[in-house]
């Protein structure tokens, strides 16, 4: 059973979709901090270094690191979401990234989760474009991280996680029913008892704006206007849970 768990990566692992009350975003790896927790009889600490809006390379180039130095036993890698919605994006490079990352926390003997984010395309505009891109991605992903050491967690897969009530309402961010889904898909791949209450959660509402003004004014020009400048959404963001800090189960 793994103590020491650390996430990098961008929204996705730092849980953007799945809001609490003052601000805070909890997300997939917090819940799976807790069920790894629930399944153990030591203790387990939990770090979280994702900075929402990262593409890989920052993510490879600021996170594993600093990720590396807490001394985890168990890593999370998510990245090259934000990659494929670029004009451009050379698919071989994002996966010899990721490969380069893995190969690293193999080399410290730490056991690598390596995560496909959920697929959005059938919500999105530009959605065929994103969902060619996310499934060469995918079927890349799943030739190179078939080995000793490494749990590849395919969500990009899972049909039932693309229903528009896993989604927030920007449609590209899972919910917290979503993020609920993605950790139990990766407790289960790592053997470890999803906790039961998870299996009861209630479905979000599905509302329905993207196609409409609102969703374009709220969502996607904002989007637009960052990558026209250069910017990110997690720009001057410190990571939400930058050390290893003990998980409280109860």
């Amino acid at each position: 059973m793994f103590q020491r768990y650390v996430a990098i990566g961008d929204s996705f692992t730092e849980g953007v979709g799945d809001d609490l009350p003052g601000g805070q975003v909890r997300g997939w790896a917090d819940l799976v901090a807790l069920g790894l927790a629930a399944a153990s009889e030591a203790p387990v600490s939990y770090a979280n270094l994702a900075v929402r809006g990262r593409l890989l390379g920052p993510i490879v180039a600021e996170q594993l690191e600093p990720a590396l130095a807490l001394g985890p036993d168990l890593i999370s890698i998510c990245g090259g979401g934000n990659d494929v919605m670029r004009p451009r994006v050379e698919i071989s490079y994002v996966v010899g990234l990721l490969q380069q990352a893995v190969d690293r926390a193999l080399d410290e003997g730490v056991h690598v989760l390596v995560l496909s984010g959920g697929n959005p395309s059938h919500h999105l505009p530009l959605g065929n474009l994103m969902r060619q891109r996310g499934d060469r991605l995918a079927d890349a992903a799943r030739a190179a991280f078939d080995r000793p050491g490494v749990t590849l967690v395919d969500n990009w897969v899972d049909t039932e996680l693309e229903h528009k009530r896993f989604w927030s309402v920007d449609k590209l961010h899972l919910n917290a029913l979503g993020h609920t889904r993605v950790a139990t898909n990766v407790l289960a791949e790592l053997g470890v008892p999803v906790p039961v209450e998870w299996l009861d959660a209630p479905a979000a509402s599905a509302e329905h704006v993207q196609g409409t003004a609102a969703y374009y004014r709220e969502f996607v020009l904002p989007w637009i206007g960052r990558r026209l400048t250069g910017r990110s959404s997690g720009d001057g963001r410190p990571p939400k849970r930058p050390a290893l800090e003990p998980v409280d189960a109860d």
